[in-house]
């Protein structure tokens, strides 16, 4: 009888357990979190598996919510030893809707409308740019 309680007291802890790591994976922060509304526009990814991994983006974004858009750039994806950038714009008639592996990434016509730059580089140094309005 003694381990028939023992049995229910071990599955009880391990059925909380369970609940616990579940909710806890389930709600992870992430880019539907931010305060900001962010639409990916263009995006590139090289083809590269066993190098570095070269991943360009350029981000939509309404307001110029500074931190969150370096939170934004934080969620996006990054291979170890790749590069990953995100080009914010604020202007929806302005915004490239192709980018490429070279610098500047995108029509250098279209700088004057960059507001912000992330970028995580090889060795996971996160840079954060802001450029102003002209």
């Amino acid at each position: 009888m003694k381990s028939k309680y023992i049995m229910y007291g071990i599955a009880a802890i391990v059925l909380v357990t369970m609940i616990w790591i579940l909710g806890d994976t389930f709600t992870q922060p992430g880019i539907k979190d931010l305060q900001g509304h962010y639409e990916e526009v263009a995006m590139y990814r090289n083809e590269n598996n066993t190098g570095p991994v070269l991943r360009v983006y350029a981000v939509y974004t309404a307001d110029t919510l500074w931190e969150d858009m370096e939170a934004y750039g934080q969620f996006m994806p990054h291979t170890k030893y790749g590069n990953t950038k995100v080009f914010f714009f604020s202007d929806p008639k302005h915004i490239p809707t192709e980018v490429f592996p070279e610098p500047p990434h995108f029509d250098p016509k279209l700088q004057p409308y960059c507001v912000a730059k992330y970028e995580k580089s090889s060795m996971g140094e996160t840079h954060f740019l802001r450029f102003p309005y002209q």
